[in-house]
């Protein structure tokens, strides 16, 4: 599956426009994480626990992007928008959401 942010393909010609696709993934983050998230912040240093759910939730609403478009017969997704948000009290929870069009390029 052919994914890109820009709204053609260089070399691929567009011949059916399938539809708007999206997938979401939401990640609750544990209260440990946050404790070691926040000494770290405070001495400095890079977040990799949440640098790894942020990956992991990116990949989660990728997929569900690609698996979509799949089943709508798509083999190309453009215009794809990701989307970063934290959601419910405190910031306990990570919000990506993935948003493309569907379409079959030849």
């Amino acid at each position: 599956m052919l994914i890109t942010t820009t709204s053609n393909i260089e070399g691929k010609r567009i011949v059916k426009y399938v539809g708007l696709v999206n997938g979401e993934a939401i990640i609750g983050a544990n209260l440990v994480k946050d404790f070691f998230t926040t000494i770290k912040d405070v001495v400095g240093g890079h977040s990799g626990a949440y640098v790894q759910a942020l990956r992991e939730a990116k990949s989660i609403a990728l997929k569900e992007l690609i698996d979509q478009a799949t089943r709508l017969g798509a083999n190309a997704i453009i215009g794809v928008d990701l989307d970063y948000q934290t959601i419910g009290s405190n910031g306990a929870m990570l919000m990506v959401s993935a948003n493309g069009t569907a379409v079959v390029v030849e």
